[in-house]
This record gives C-alpha cells, structure tokens and sequence, in this order.
C-alpha cells in the first residue's frame, strides 16, 4: 500500500526538491503539494494522508500551528532553515527535522526513520494468527490506557472516531484507544469492513438495516456520509 505524502512549503524550490528526492521511492504516493497553512489543513481534512513535510515558517500559519491544530495528524518531517525551532519539533512527536538546504543523504535518514516507524505501526496493530483448522485470522492489537488488547476483527461491530482517539465497539465491551481512524481503514479487510462517514467505519457483516442515509448496527443508527454514500451503499449491497 502507497504511502500517502503532502509536501508544504511556501518556496516552491522547496517543494520541487523535496519531490525529486520522494521519486526514488516507489513507496511513496504525493497526492498534494501546498504552499501554505491554510491550503494543506483544507487538503488534510479532505484526504486521508500517512507523510506530511511541513515547513516551519510560512505566511499565516505555520507549520508549527498547523500541526497544533490538527485532531489526527499524520506523520510529520519538519524542513526549515531555522534549526531553533529542532526542540519544538521532536516535543510534537515529529520523525524527523531537515535543515536547507537538505542534502539527498540527509533526506534519506530521514526516510530510514520513517519506514521504521510506519511498519511498526502497522506490524504493532495487525498481526496475523493461524488457528489449529489452518484458517487464518487478523487480530488488532490495540493500546488501552496502559495495556494492550487483542482484538479479533470479526467481533468488531464498528469503529468511531473522536478527536485524537477511535472508539471500537464490540458485542460486550468498548475499547477507546489513541489512533487513526484512517490506519484502521487501511489495515481491516475490504471484503468485510467499509469506511461510511469519516468518523465511523463499520463491520458490512453485522450491519441489521440500512438506508440511504444510515446503517443500523446493535440497534444504533450510524451516519452515511455524502463524500462516502457511493461507496457505502455498494459495499452494503454486496453483503
């Protein structure tokens, strides 16, 4: 799976040198480039984004304000030619923080550091698991407060988002852990769970009813929304 990077930079010099490095990674997917605050919050409320290199100075809102505003950011390497605000920087979880001009063997620490981190993520939350008839099964692993719970996704009835964190709702149980929603999209099956609202994600096994507008699960009414109505509806219908 591509993956998902903005790049935001007021120079434009910036961005086209932070791009031509990205094209030695097949990995990565650009799907956006802003030359300011306000553009790149707009284009991460719309898209469901991994990588951002954030700029720290930039017209308006800064890269640092940016981040500060954001519910569920994503990853973050920090490009400034102001090493001063480095602290800053690691304080808010950033992976990395390149000084320009950014040399190409800087860059590629950096993107050392971030494969590290994000395959860790992914092998931390997913983990398969092959029971005694051979059939294999995905758990979650999930942090709760200060343990970690297995979770079989098929006893998941549907996942919520809330600012920084995603309610998973189960038969008998809710777990609240710190996450994004958007990671949990990408790691659960396709053929079994569909993203119907950008705050909820729902299993299509246990869905009760639906309509245009709603699934019904566990007796509760769960929003579709307008940008996921099309896709929704055909998952639904295939169930």
């Amino acid at each position: 799976m591509k993956i998902k990077t903005i790049i935001v930079d007021d120079e434009p010099h910036a961005i086209e040198v932070i791009g031509r490095y990205l094209e030695s990674f097949p990995e990565i997917e650009v799907v956006a480039t802003c030359n300011n605050g306000i553009s790149a919050f707009h284009t991460l409320q719309q898209k469901n984004i991994d990588l951002m290199f954030l700029d720290v100075q930039m017209p308006g809102i800064t890269g640092v304000e940016l981040l500060k505003s954001l519910k569920n950011p994503p990853k973050v390497i920090f490009t400034t030619a102001h090493s001063e605000y480095a602290v800053e920087g690691f304080e808010l979880d950033a992976i990395d923080y390149l000084l320009k001009p950014v040399s190409f063997n800087r860059f590629l620490k950096a993107m050392d550091k971030t494969f590290n981190q994000l395959d860790e993520t992914r092998q931390r939350l997913l983990v398969p698991e092959t029971s005694p008839s051979a059939e294999v099964n995905k758990f979650l692993y999930l942090k709760v407060e200060r343990k970690t719970v297995k979770v079989n996704v098929r006893d998941i009835y549907w996942i919520e988002s809330i600012k920084d964190y995603v309610k998973v709702i189960l038969a008998d149980k809710v777990l609240i852990s710190k996450q994004k929603i958007s990671l949990l999209e990408e790691l659960l099956p396709e053929d079994q769970f569909c993203r119907i609202h950008k705050s909820f994600i729902v299993n299509t096994q246990k869905v009760e009813s639906y309509y245009t507008y709603a699934v019904e699960v566990l007796g509760k009414e769960l929003p579709i929304g307008r940008n996921y109505k099309q896709q929704a509806l055909k998952c639904l219908q295939v169930v």
